[in-house]
């Protein structure tokens, strides 16, 4: 925190990100004295009591955010440094327990130095059972939501500090494993700075966003909205349902789609979609810009966005290892949350580089097929424009499929394709013809069923183009969720097997 930064104690928080008088407490009395406590640790809980106005190291309650009930558990830092030891320990998990069973969304406010050295390993050991609850709540479809307040560090940060769906942090705040005053105690030395802020966390892709606590309520309104959307209601069926492929050629296409005004991901989102609410990295460490990642509604559809991230300038990053461990973060929350996943391809091919290699590129596009494939969750994906190469298959398998007229697939660009068969890139407009890249072939073999024209080309429309995608989107997300999910993953792997087969056929998935 900057220097004369004032501490935020739990009711603070709880005042500033629930609706005024909402909030209710679930909290039971602390056993007084602690069961087996040593004079001196009774000593210090009195005083903690005292100093702090709490009677132990968490707050635990539910309340409105924007007038949608939520349960909270939030830290008391005064109270001997917000550590955990068996009581408070209960009390987590008593309230993670009760969200799960009222199917409540929870947000959770750690602000600890980590467990309670005065109880030692079975203050320790309550980390694990903190976790469970985590994990039962998690997997019962239900966000948890992480807030990472100054400071937190040890077995709180090493369990329910960094399992949400989404995790953002306050500004400043001090965040990491171990202690820096436990470092320097230990080596005699002190912690490199810079290393466990909230900024550098999100440099590194391990957090989704620095939030001020006033901004709090907003974010986790926004995520909610999109993680709890009832999407029962069905839109109209759009014009674009009925959309024949194009009739031009493949390389006119292909001439087409890399446009560099041509719309991207983000022109996407920002015309068609709402309650965007971007996602950082891969929660280990890394991100890469070559892919966005992001909790979105397309109309009432709620989704979890992942794609390409086209360059926006010759020599910027694509779409390396990294994004796709970021991908399957994305599919991982989907089937969670039991969100579809909406897949967009927009991409010249993978990072080609020693990096790249080294960070095992193969095996993650490996890897994102293999989870696409077996993906419990709906899934869309659609075809943007350009369409090369290992990185654009990575993204593509789903239970339906929608492609820009002027988009296309290929296993690599026609002039690469050109080179190999041909022995020089000047027959790229007739490999590409030959390949079967473009729309209509993809169409007549039944990889894309949902066509948006373009009219001509998305680079001169924009926002049109975007907002009539938008709608095309929508649908497809509300059709596929609305399948059956017990066949569904037979369903999608035929779909691929009939399109690799030696008979085009017609007709969706």
């Amino acid at each position: 925190m900057t220097a004369g930064a004032r501490h935020l104690t739990a009711r603070d928080l709880i005042d500033e990100v629930l609706d005024d008088g909402s909030f209710a407490s679930w909290d039971s009395p602390v056993p007084v004295p602690y069961p087996g406590a040593s004079p001196s640790y009774e000593d210090e809980l009195l005083r903690a009591r005292q100093r702090s106005g709490a009677d132990e190291s968490v707050l635990t309650g539910e309340g409105l955010i924007h007038g949608r009930r939520v349960a909270v558990i939030v830290s008391e830092f005064a109270f001997l440094a917000g550590s955990i030891g068996s009581a408070a320990a209960h009390r987590i998990t008593a309230a993670i327990q009760r969200a799960t069973r009222e199917r409540l969304p929870l947000l959770a406010g750690p602000a600890s130095g980590g467990t309670r050295m005065q109880e030692g390993t079975p203050a320790f050991l309550s980390m694990v059972d903190i976790t469970g609850a985590v994990r039962a709540h998690r997997q019962a479809g239900l966000p948890y939501l992480v807030y990472l307040r100054h400071p937190t560090t040890g077995g709180v940060m090493a369990s329910w500090g960094s399992l949400g769906h989404l995790t953002v942090a306050e500004p400043g705040a001090l965040l990491g494993f171990l202690g820096p005053r436990v470092y320097e105690a230990l080596y005699d030395r002190p912690f490199p700075p810079g290393v466990q802020t909230a900024e550098n966390l999100f440099d590194k892709g391990l957090i989704d966003a620095v939030v001020a606590p006033e901004q709090l309520a907003r974010i986790v309104d926004t995520a909610l909205r999109v993680l709890l959307a009832d999407a029962t209601v069905g839109p109209p069926v759009p014009a674009t349902a009925s959309v024949p492929p194009g009739t031009g050629s493949a390389w006119e296409s292909i001439l087409v789609s890399r446009d560099r005004r041509r719309p991207d991901l983000r022109r996407l989102l920002a015309h068609g979609a709402r309650d965007v609410l971007p996602l950082n990295g891969t929660g280990q460490g890394e991100k890469d810009p070559g892919l966005l990642l992001a909790l979105a509604r397309f109309g009432a559809q709620p989704c979890i966005v992942l794609g390409h991230q086209r360059p926006r300038e010759p020599g910027d990053a694509v779409m390396g290892p990294a994004s796709l461990r970021e991908a399957r973060r994305g599919m991982k929350l989907a089937e969670e949350l039991g969100l579809p996943l909406l897949t967009v391809i927009d991409t010249a091919g993978a990072d080609l580089s020693k990096e790249a290699e080294e960070g095992g590129l193969a095996g993650e596009i490996a890897r994102s097929l293999y989870d696409l494939i077996g993906l419990a969750s709906s899934s869309v994906s659609v075809l943007l424009g350009q369409g090369a190469g290992g990185g654009a298959l990575a993204l593509l398998p789903a239970d339906s499929t929608i492609a820009a007229e002027h988009a296309w697939l290929s296993p690599l660009p026609p002039e690469g394709a050109s080179a190999i068969v041909h022995r020089t890139v000047e027959r790229a407009p007739e490999m590409a013809e030959a390949q079967g890249v473009k729309i209509a072939a993809l169409v007549e073999r039944g990889v894309v069923d949902h066509v948006v024209d373009e009219r001509p080309d998305a680079a001169r429309e924009g926002r049109a183009f975007c907002e009539r995608m938008a709608l095309a989107i929508e649908y497809e997300l509300s059709r596929v969720r609305a399948m059956p999910s017990a066949d569904r993953l037979v369903r999608r792997a035929g779909k691929y097997r009939a399109a690799a087969g030696d008979e085009p056929r017609q007709g969706c998935c």
